[in-house]
């Protein structure tokens, strides 16, 4: 009886864990990481260590599924996990076939941009740190928003560039402004990301994509203009409708709409996951498959054929699908961590089982012999 209690005891803890965001429509979101192609993974590694990220993992992939779940034929992968406060970067180079570097005159208002917003304690001593590293810069200096801006108000920021070309950013948030995480107190210069920013053609489009379909919610928006964001930007007459997403846990994923100047150049289509200029923000869910059906059925871009199962321990996830926002931002959906433990069907059908054995003791125990609740 008391091994027989044990198990109810384990299956509740872990069905409350995974079964009920299964029935929430939409599927509950996760931003696990997000992820850029490198040409030189001991150069970045090097790169991003200076900037105090740790590396979490380093693993070499190849085969079938890999190629189908990137769109790349060919692809041998050397994929470097990175971390910085709870959150994760993932690096990818493409040992075969390389891509094409990033377009020597890209801007910050073309659609392929994508940065991510590396949170720091200090400003002043965070560009101290990038200018010792000789970084490339973007923004003519850290730019303080003003009290114009209100949503804004006294952040600062600094856009620059990685050894690839990538852009990021630095930003500080005033007391009073972003996560209160980011005010805790710590020695620690750079403290974690909290966003990723995308260039993007149209807001009501984005946020079906990510709001209505992925299931993230609207955090925050902001009309952003004047000087100072011209010069973060390096966009003349740049004129900015923000608007900040997240999901249950993870970074944000923050929208760029350029109101002024409408030139920026859309995502060339021959793209491919090698190319320098990709990156894929890692969205997990509950039901990968279930979710994937919901995308053919709004007509969303695949890039991978479909869900691909991966080879377990390789990739970190049992199976995904990378496919492509409005504007041709890769977005990598995996099945939840969670739910990997029990097959979802199967886990729905326990967790009806499991209930009705808690509403019904005795008629649950005439049918204990020879069986368990979880294997």
């Amino acid at each position: 009886m008391r091994l027989q209690s044990r198990t109810k005891i384990l299956a509740v803890a872990l069905l409350t864990l995974c079964s009920v965001s299964i029935s929430a429509q939409p599927p509950k979101a996760v931003v696990e990481s997000v992820g850029m192609t490198v040409s030189d993974m001991d150069r970045a590694v090097e790169f991003y260590s200076a900037l105090t990220f740790q590396k979490v993992s380093d693993v070499e992939v190849l085969g079938d599924e890999f190629e189908h779940l990137e769109g790349v034929f060919g692809a041998r992968m050397r994929i470097v996990r990175i971390q910085l406060g709870n959150e994760y970067v993932d690096l990818t180079q493409y040992l075969a076939p390389p891509g094409r570097p990033i377009p020597a005159d890209s801007r910050s208002n073309d659609l392929w941009f994508q940065h991510i917003a590396i949170v720091v304690r200090d400003m002043d001593q965070a560009f101290e740190k990038l200018r010792a590293l000789k970084v490339a810069f973007v923004s003519t200096g850290p730019q303080t928003l003003p009290p114009s801006i209100k949503a804004a108000a006294g952040i600062k920021a600094f856009y620059f560039r990685d050894p690839d070309q990538h852009n990021l950013e630095i930003i500080y948030f005033p007391p009073g402004k972003g996560d209160p995480r980011w005010h805790a107190k710590t020695d620690k210069l750079f403290l974690g990301i909290d966003h990723t920013a995308i260039g993007i053609s149209n807001t009501d489009a984005s946020l079906k994509f990510y709001g209505d379909l992925l299931g993230l919610h609207k955090a925050g928006e902001s009309e952003n203009f004047g000087t100072e964001q011209e010069h973060l930007n390096q966009v003349f007459g740049a004129h900015l409708r923000i608007t900040g997403m997240r999901a249950s846990a993870g970074p944000g994923i923050e929208f760029l709409e350029y109101l002024t100047p409408r030139d920026g150049r859309a995502r060339p289509a021959d793209v491919h996951a090698n190319d320098i200029v990709h990156w894929q923000t890692t969205i997990a869910t509950d039901d990968v498959d279930l979710l994937a059906k919901k995308l053919r059925d709004e007509h969303v871009r695949f890039v991978s054929p479909g869900v691909v199962a991966t080879p377990k321990g390789k990739a970190g996830f049992s199976k995904g699908t990378l496919v492509s926002d409005p504007d041709g931002h890769g977005v990598l959906l995996i099945q939840n961590k969670c739910i990997d433990m029990l097959d979802v069907a199967e886990l729905r059908t326990r967790t009806a089982c499991l209930n009705a054995s808690l509403r019904n003791p005795s008629s649950s125990r005439e049918h204990r012999n020879g069986k368990r609740l979880l294997h």
